[in-house]
């Protein structure tokens, strides 16, 4: 008689070895951060020029609204300026990390706006269907066809400068972005065994779509939250930029670009440091975007 314990202890202990161990989703999330490069390297871009936005009252090193013709024209490394002074001799770094505030809230705020209005609008098409759904995805369609930057303007322009305006104006527009991919996240749950089986044991609409739609469409969402924000920093420099948003002496990035564009040949420093800026902050929301995208959906994420 051949015995086969040796040998099944064996295969037993390769297949063991091979099972995944369980982890806490957030610690696998952190984990499959931290080994992919491009999410790692856009997180801390974004989490480096987010903190010199928060700590702006504390790192700022003058008033930014003072302002002292006597100083203008500054280089960087200047004595007593990091960064230089701009045309009537205000302190650039100061006006930054101010700046890189004023950017990020109008980023988050938009973001926040377009997020709760999308997911609202897509649940509603998707999951009621029939004339709602014509209507809604309609208004969608129609919002979603023009250009962001032409309707923010018609609309910014309508209600008034300044940075109130702005948040509400891009945010409406970019919640048609949300509602697009909410509807197409509930169009393709609301059929799936977990939900049928909720609706057979009596869960209300309500409740199927909070417990159970919901929480399966927010990966895709927040993937592309980050895209957003940096489509609402974009849109914010440039409203700024001519005039439609942050006005004085508030600073913002938008801002201050428009306040050197007459200096570029001779002082480019004040137009080109806050310019750098707003490229270095999307590029890494975009390069955290990515990573998140390939870090959440199952369908890319490397075994």
């Amino acid at each position: 008689m051949v015995r086969t314990t040796g040998s099944s202890e064996a295969t037993a202990g390769i297949i063991l070895s091979r099972m995944p161990e369980y982890q806490h989703p957030a610690a696998r999330f952190l984990r499959d951060l931290l080994r992919h490069r491009m999410a790692l390297a856009g997180a801390v871009v974004t989490l480096f020029l987010m903190m010199l936005g928060l700590l702006a009252p504390w790192l700022a090193t003058h008033d930014y609204a003072r302002q002292n013709l006597l100083e203008a024209f500054k280089p960087p490394l200047a004595p007593g300026y990091l960064l230089g002074t701009d045309q009537i001799g205000r302190d650039i770094w100061s006006r930054l990390v101010y700046g890189l505030r004023t950017s990020l809230l109008v980023g988050f705020g938009v973001t926040l706006i377009a997020l709760v209005a999308g997911t609202l609008i897509g649940t509603l098409a998707g999951y009621l269907g029939g004339w709602v759904d014509t209507v809604l995805s309609g208004a969608v369609e129609i919002v979603w066809g023009f250009p962001l930057i032409l309707l923010a303007v018609i609309l910014t322009g309508a209600m008034g400068p300044g940075l109130p305006p702005v948040v509400i104006a891009v945010g409406v527009i970019n919640s048609a972005g949300f509602a697009r991919i909410i509807r197409g996240e509930v169009l393709a749950l609301q059929y799936r065994e977990f939900v049928q089986a909720a609706r057979a044991v009596g869960a209300t609409d309500l409740i199927v779509i909070l417990r159970h739609i919901l929480p399966n469409a927010m990966a895709p969402t927040l993937v592309m939250g980050s895209y957003y924000v940096a489509l609402a920093i974009i849109a914010e420099a440039g409203l700024s930029f001519i005039g439609l948003g942050a006005q004085p002496p508030l600073p913002s990035l938008g801002t201050m670009i428009a306040d050197g564009r007459n200096y570029l040949l001779y002082d480019h420093w004040i137009s080109t440091i806050p310019g750098v800026t707003i490229v270095l902050l999307v590029l890494g929301l975009n390069l955290l975007g990515d990573g998140l995208r390939d870090i959440l959906d199952p369908r890319l994420r490397e075994r």
